[in-house]
């Protein structure tokens, strides 16, 4: 059968897949072991295996990998040559693409951007409005979310929370149960660890704590 994806390349051959129902286009590789739900699709040369679930309206495709125990599910989208895998979740409206990598039990969800090369794993939560993007890594039990940006070479992680519009970038840590929020930028190559502590608005260029 022949199925337009709506990616602008027409009417390709395409089936539903036996545990499901969902559609896989011919140029896609998805495991039987897969779920794939009715109304979710998989295509381009996008390849799902093991016991990943792609559900929902979920969309998986370009040259991007869900496997493991990972889930994609309500409206996300996994492209370009993103890995979600483990026991990751992706959903909402949420977006992982370019080189990005989610995986341990992270979850990525409400209308989250993760892209570039950045990897969120552990338990770590990116949500709301958040983007992370560039070589950052969020990691441990680290959450983003609110309209926050990570981005540059920064790392996020243990309980470390950034959200409102706060902006980590550069080189920075930010670590610990630092808490970074309202307008706050941390950056260059700042150390912050919080133990309790506030950043509502702060710019740093070296070290601070």
């Amino acid at each position: 059968m022949m199925l337009d994806f709506e990616n602008g390349q027409g009417p390709v051959p395409a089936k539903q897949h036996p545990n499901g129902g969902g559609w896989v286009a011919d140029t896609a590789t998805v495991e039987s072991t897969v779920y794939v739900g009715p109304d979710a699709k998989v295509f381009d040369n996008a390849w799902v295996f093991g016991n990943a679930q792609v559900c929902g309206y979920a969309r998986v495709y370009g040259d991007a990998e869900v496997y493991g125990n990972a889930q994609v599910y309500g409206n996300a989208e996994v492209f370009g040559n993103a890995e979600v895998y483990g026991n990751a979740k992706v959903y909402g409206t949420a977006l992982v693409y370019c080189y990005a990598k989610v995986s341990s039990r992270a979850l990525v969800f409400d209308t989250a951007w993760v892209y570039d090369n950045a990897q969120v794993f552990g338990t770590a939560r990116v949500f709301g409005n958040s983007r992370v993007h560039g070589d950052v890594k969020v990691f441990g039990n680290a959450e983003v979310f609110g309209d926050a940006t990570v981005y540059g070479d920064a790392w996020a992680f243990d309980t470390a929370q950034v959200f409102d519009t706060a902006q980590v970038f550069g080189n920075s840590r930010v670590y610990g149960d630092a808490l970074v929020y309202g307008d706050a930028q941390v950056c260059d190559t700042a150390l912050y660890s919080g133990h309790h502590g506030t950043v509502p608005t702060l710019n740093w260029g070296s070290v601070g704590s």
